[in-house]
């Protein structure tokens, strides 16, 4: 069995991809997980001081992530510099998180693992953690992400990808980034068992004898909140209905009668939503980001059966025969009037496409370096 040191986002809460990777990986030993070190410097504002809370008094943090990680993933916060930029301040970051580091190594016994990083600002650690290969998953163009320092988080991820043995990239757009040589395709799973299975009908989801449409994700940037709003005036007799946290200072949801504001649920909860909403909405802006971007929650959508009506972007294209692509607007309002509100998508659409069989794909390519 293969220890491993993950870096990637902070374990808990709406599960990332390497959580669901990670999670699945069959026959694996030990694996110390570092929550997120971040991939800009934090700003003056209540989010990104919450944050800085969060590392810099990293007992807090573990006490509330150690419940929900399993026995052999042991979770820890490194205080460090986000983000550096300057050879002295990367110097520094990488000196302060190998002191957390090294004696949490000791003392689970980690030798010759394999460094599994999720962010570009692991580059200065490699070939200083004793690993024996070195794994970079990318699951968005940082380049392009928006709330990052890109040239900053570029400069790591050169680095990153020349250490690399291989390369994971979440979407052909994000392969193509990057050699050829050491890059294979990884696309993101699906827990086909939460969202296939029926479940009960969410509480606190609209009951009004509406119709509802419905998105769950992040309240960020790349999504088309004009669109969002000239649709919901036009469509009075929908309810739309938006479930994840807000990464903005701001609601940036009109404020209307047929529009609710969930706020975060847990991952679990999802399909509670998803399978009892007539439509599931993937209303994004058409930028770079988008481009590239291969989202959870389209598999998740599809899975729970619910028809997805959604903006153009590449990473539908293997499944376009099963959704409703909208370029405007106008073509989603009528998409909404023409859908029947007891359909059905057929079953089995993502079925081969588990986290499951994505992770055991993985263990095989990593026994291999």
């Amino acid at each position: 069995m293969r220890d491993m040191i993950v870096f990637g986002e902070d374990f808990g809460g709406l599960p990332s991809s390497t959580q669901h990777l990670i999670k699945h990986l069959p026959n694996m030993g030990k694996i110390i997980w570092v929550n997120s070190i971040g991939l800009r410097q934090p700003r003056f504002n209540k989010h990104d001081c919450a944050r800085v809370f969060s590392k810099l008094f990293p007992t807090v943090a573990n006490s509330q992530t150690k419940q929900a990680s399993p026995k052999h993933i042991k979770v820890v916060n490194l205080r460090t510099i986000p983000a550096p930029s300057s050879k002295l301040s990367r110097k520094l970051a990488r000196n302060m998180m190998l002191q957390q580091l090294e004696p949490i190594l000791r003392q689970h016994n980690i030798e010759r693992p394999i460094l599994w990083a999720s962010l570009p600002t692991v580059a200065d650690l490699c070939g200083h953690l004793g690993e024996q290969s070195v794994v970079y998953y990318c699951g968005d163009d940082f380049s392009a992400l928006a709330g990052v320092d890109h040239d900053t988080v570029k400069q790591h991820e050169l680095k990153l990808v020349d250490k690399a043995n291989v390369v994971f990239a979440a979407s052909s757009k994000i392969a193509d980034m990057f050699p050829r040589c050491k890059t294979l395709l990884l696309p993101h799973g699906v827990d086909v068992e939460l969202f296939t299975t029926p479940t009960k009908r969410a509480d606190d989801l609209p009951n009004r004898g509406r119709p509802i449409a419905g998105f769950y994700g992040s309240l960020s940037n790349w999504l088309d909140y004009q669109l969002i709003e000239t649709v919901a005036r036009q469509m009075i007799h929908w309810d739309f209905v938006f479930i994840g946290p807000n990464e903005l200072e701001y609601n940036p949801l009109p404020q209307l009668d047929n529009v609710f504001y969930l706020g975060p649920k847990p991952h679990h909860m999802l399909a509670s939503y998803s399978q009892h909403w007539q439509a599931s909405l993937l209303p994004f802006q058409s930028n770079r980001q988008i481009e590239a971007c291969n989202p959870l929650k389209l598999r998740e959508y599809l899975a729970a059966g619910t028809p997805v009506i959604a903006t153009p972007f590449p990473a539908l294209a293997p499944y376009s025969r099963y959704i409703h692509i909208t370029a405007d607007a106008g073509q989603l309002c009528s998409t909404l009037n023409n859908l029947s509100l007891k359909q059905r998508l057929p079953t089995g659409i993502v079925s081969g496409e588990s986290w499951q069989s994505r992770s055991e794909w993985v263990r095989h390519i990593m026994e291999l370096l």
